[in-house]
This record gives C-alpha cells, structure tokens and sequence, in this order.
C-alpha cells in the first residue's frame, strides 16, 4: 500500500492534520483567472486540499497574494556563467522554482562529459533543473566547435530522471533537406515521446510548416508580433524571452489575446548573472508585461501554467489538489514583488535571500578544465587586406538584440590593411578557432559598440565558443587574446597593453565555482572597465558581442571560418 498516498488522502479528507496549512493568502488561481482568500493544505510536499483546513504547521500569509512557482521555460544556464548550484541561489530569490535547461553552450565545449557535469550538479537542489538535450553540437557545419554530438551520443541521456526532451533546433537545413544525422536525433525524440524545442529565428511561410511538421512546438527566437502569430497559427508555442541581449518581451505583447495566451509563456534564454540579481528573471518578464498591458491574471498563468503544460508537467503550475507545493508570496501583484518562496512546501528564499542550506560542492572533471587550446598569435596573423578608399560588409549590431545588420561602408587602409575607425565606429573583430588548435581565425569588422580605446575579448561566443575578441588596436586585441589563454578562459577588458578588469571562467571557458556574490562584483569592475575605453550604450557589449559568432541569426556573423551571411548560408569576403 502508499503510505505516503494514504496520508495525503486522509488530510485531504479532513481525517488527520495537514503538515502544512498556509492562511490569510490571496491565491491565484490560473485556471479561473480568479483570487481566492482560502487555506491551501500540504502533505509530504504536495497540495492536497484549498478550503478550510487545520495544520500541524499554520503559516500566515499575512494578506500576501500567492502565486504557483514561476517557470523558465527556456535557459542556458552557462551564460549566467556560475554552475548550477549558484544559478539556483540567484533565481530562487525570484520566485523561479523549475527550469527547462538547455546545456548546449558547455555542450559545444567539453561534450558529453559537459552534459553530464549540468546534469549531476542539478540533482538534489531544491530548484528543479529539467533538460533538454543539445540538438546541434555544433549549430552549424560552418565552424568549429570543441565536440560533435552524434543521436547516439544523446540517447543514453533520455535514462536522466530530469531530462525530457531535444532542446531548440537551429539548424533548419538539416530539418528541411532532412539530413541523416537531423533525423535521427527527431526520431528518438518521437520515439520516447519527448518534447522538441524550436529555434525559429527568421523562418517563414512554407519553411516554418516543414518546422512544425517536425514535431518541433515551440520557439523563443520571435522578435515581432507577425512572427509569434504565425508560429500560433501552426499550433507552437511561443515563448516571449527577455534576456541580457535578446529582449523580445515588450515587442511580442501585442499578439496576446485572451483566445490565444494559453499557447504564450515566459523564459530567459541567456542571462548575465549581473542582470539576474538586479533585474531578476520570470519575475521581471512578468512586471513588464502587466507594465504594458497585459492583464496581471494572464501574465502569472503564462509564467506557470502555461509553461507547465507546454512541456507536460502535469504537478506544475497550479495550486490545486495534487500539485507540487512550489509557492510565491508576493507583497505586490503588478510588480512582482517576491516575500517568501517555498518548493514542495519548504521555505527555500525569504525576501531576497536564499534561505536553504547546505549546497553541495561540485566536482569538477579535469576535461572541463583545460579547454583554452591555441597557437600563438601575432600581429600579421590578424590583418585584414584592404586596398585603398575600399568599402566593406560589416557587422552592425542593434543594442538588445541577437539579430544584426548587414552594413557596406568606406573603411580605411595603412600598408594595404584595414585600419580600425573610432571616428567611424568601425572596430577589428576576431574569431579564433581554441579547441583542437587548428589555427583557424576569422576576421571582421564591427560597428555600435562606440569603444574610443582598447579592447575587449572573451571565450563566450555562442555557439561553439571559440576566442572572440573586438578592438581598436592591434595590440590590446592580440594582449586580450593571451590574457584569456593564461586564464583558461573567461571575459577581459585592456587598455593601453593592460590589463583593467578580467572575470577568471575555468569550467570549459564558460562557467567559474566561485561564489555568485563574488561573480556579481568582478562583473561590475567589468562593466568599469567598459566605461574606461569609451562605452556609453545601454545595452550589455559582452553579451552582445558573444552573439557575433552565432551563425544562425541574421543577419550578418564572423565564424573561425569566416564573415558569414545568415541568409544564403555561406561565408563572404570582408572587403568587396
């Protein structure tokens, strides 16, 4: 017999003494839309009953309204670059109680033994990390990654309690063309009844029909309502992102009626840490939505029940009778301001602190710590040849988003090379190849960072995360470079042949152990730094810049093989 069901049911029924009974709360109820001023009852972690009830354990809500635990639907942990243990004493705070992780950026890097390190260290946090695995490692045949993940090297990881599916698919050629190695990797999916995560960016028409046709539901690469109401037509999901580079949410808003939010939800994607802990996560999707218009009920259900069921979680989302006690107390509902968090009925955060003790230690496996493999690099090893009064493609970034323009302009030439303008914002930009040392360094230039002075480089570029660096000097560009290598990775900012600010990412380049606190201020000497050579943008030039290389988004990328155009999927020369 469950004894652990029987319990539950004789609470339930009022024949013994719930754990837990929580009063004097405002709950929301997303399946009505309603707010209800009743006890909710908990059992072993579970909500057994909403009415009148007595409890071993009586907690006041003090008038609070109460929430179902938020939901990321999407997010790349590595990009708040602390491992999973940290991420969750940040996000917790916020009322983040379960996550869809996609560990494709560690993935790109050390493999399989990436995928595993994400998934060990996640287990027995009170944040529940779900995965869905990397679909393509690497994003493209267009560069080099450190690793490439075969269907066969996924499978064994489906046998993972907290995996449930394939996480987003960008390379839309393999689906389309119905490549071999594409197919294989949907059909497992299909096969175990997993869920498949899209990644849409800038597909249409017939082309999102064969996408859809895929068995791939949802897509978080929507930067216009047109966009979002296609992918709703054809019956996806679409989630509205809102992270450090990408900030779609305010743009999506407008395709949201109250006919259609059921298929809308909320998620991050990628996130700097600094940005988590001043901004916050779900939380702040949610506070600018109701900013904008939408209805506060429907902000909260796209933030739980909606995610939930987007990806079958069927004790997520809701406080009802037999689901998971994930809690939020909220002092204030149109602003999203978090009191207390509980999951599975424990308090975990208490206004804004992370309340739960011990966190484990991780154990970090040798692979993911030596992953900085390049030959030395000098200054002819980065010209770019250019004639006289030439004119260029050049990358223009736009501040808060992953999507560039393709710009042609005059650049200027000294001994036949291109020569950095800061009168014209037009800086040197490098990708070098760093996992197998193939000496592979692909050239650009890049404008809209507004730098005046040196030079910044980082071992963060999605997808495969080769060195990019972008500068106004050779010499600081070459400096930044060495300085990454010596440090096995991470993030720096020169000046004049120094060294100014630098954040240490040992784990496979991506990731540190050290604590988030400490994280948070290296990042703030950083943004210091940032402002020392001449950055006065709002917008994050790390983040932003990690996205330069990521051949899959419009319009315009510089790969370790190349500039690349997004549109006709091949590599282009940087001087016409």
């Amino acid at each position: 017999m469950n004894q652990s069901l029987t319990r539950k049911l004789a609470a339930s029924a009022k024949k013994a003494k719930a754990d837990i009974v929580i009063k004097n709360g405002k709950i929301i109820d997303v399946f009505n839309g309603d707010i209800l001023e009743e006890d909710i009852a908990i059992q072993d972690g579970i909500i057994i009953g909403i009415g009148q009830y007595e409890g071993e354990k009586i907690i006041n809500a003090n008038g609070k309204y109460i929430s179902p635990g938020f939901i990321d639907g999407h997010v790349h942990i590595e990009s708040a670059m602390v491992t999973p243990q940290q991420f969750s004493q940040v996000v917790v705070t916020h009322g983040v109680t379960t996550v869809m992780a996609d560990p494709h950026e560690i993935a790109n890097v050390s493999g399989k033994a990436g995928i595993q390190f994400m998934i060990d260290s996640a287990k027995n946090l009170p944040l529940n990390i779900l995965f869905m695995l990397p679909s393509c490692v690497p994003a493209t045949p267009f560069e080099n990654a450190g690793a490439t993940l075969s269907a066969n090297d996924l499978r064994a990881f489906y046998q993972e309690d907290n995996v449930l599916g394939l996480a987003e698919v960008m390379d839309f050629p393999s689906v389309f063309h119905q490549e071999q190695m594409m197919m294989e990797k949907l059909s497992d999916a299909h096969q175990l009844g997993k869920k498949i995560d899209g990644h849409a960016a800038g597909i249409t028409g017939d082309a999102l029909n064969v996408y859809a046709a895929a068995g791939i539901k949802t897509d978080h690469e929507c930067v216009t309502s047109e966009e979002a109401h296609e992918r709703l037509k054809r019956g996806m999901y679409v989630m509205l992102r809102e992270g450090s580079a990408a900030r779609d949410v305010k743009a999506l808003l407008p395709v949201i009626t109250e006919r259609n939010a059921r298929r809308c939800l909320f998620v991050t994607d990628d996130k700097h840490l600094d940005d988590l802990i001043a901004e916050g996560s779900i939380d702040y999707n949610i506070s600018l939505s109701i900013e904008n218009g939408i209805d506060p009920i429907t902000a909260y259900q796209m933030a739980t029940l909606h995610a939930a069921e987007c990806f079958g979680l069927p004790t997520k989302g809701a406080i009802a009778p037999g689901y998971d006690a994930d809690l939020v107390f909220l002092d204030e509902l149109k602003t999203v301001k978090v009191n207390q968090v509980f999951i599975k009925g424990e308090l975990i955060a208490e206004e804004g602190h992370c309340v739960h003790s011990p966190y484990k230690a991780d154990m970090i496996p040798s692979s993911l710590l030596d992953t900085i493999h390049i030959n030395k690099i000098g200054h002819e090893d980065i010209q770019i040849h250019c004639s006289k009064d030439a004119s260029a493609n050049i990358i223009e970034i736009i501040p808060n988003k992953i999507i560039t323009k393709h710009v042609v302009e005059k650049v200027y030439s000294e001994n036949g090379h291109f020569q950095p303008s800061i009168t014209k914002d037009q800086l040197k930009m490098a990708v070098i190849e760093r996992h197998s040392s193939t000496g592979n360094i692909g050239l650009g230039i890049v404008k809209g960072f507004g730098f005046t002075s040196g030079a910044i480089a980082s071992t963060v570029a999605h997808d495969s995360h080769n060195i990019i660096a972008i500068g106004t000097n050779d010499q600081d560009l070459l400096k930044a470079i060495d300085v990454l290598k010596a440090m096995g990775g991470g993030l720096v900012v020169v000046k004049d042949d120094e060294v100014i600010a630098s954040l240490p990412l040992e784990i496979s380049g991506l990731m540190t152990t050290a604590p988030f606190i400490q994280v948070n201020e290296s990042l703030k000497e950083l943004n210091k730094a940032l402002v020392e050579i001449g950055f006065s943008g709002d917008f994050n030039p790390f983040l932003t810049m990690s996205f330069l290389a990521l051949p899959v988004i419009p319009e315009l990328k510089l790969t370790d093989l190349g500039l690349f155009q997004v549109k006709d999927f091949k590599h282009i020369e940087v001087i016409q």
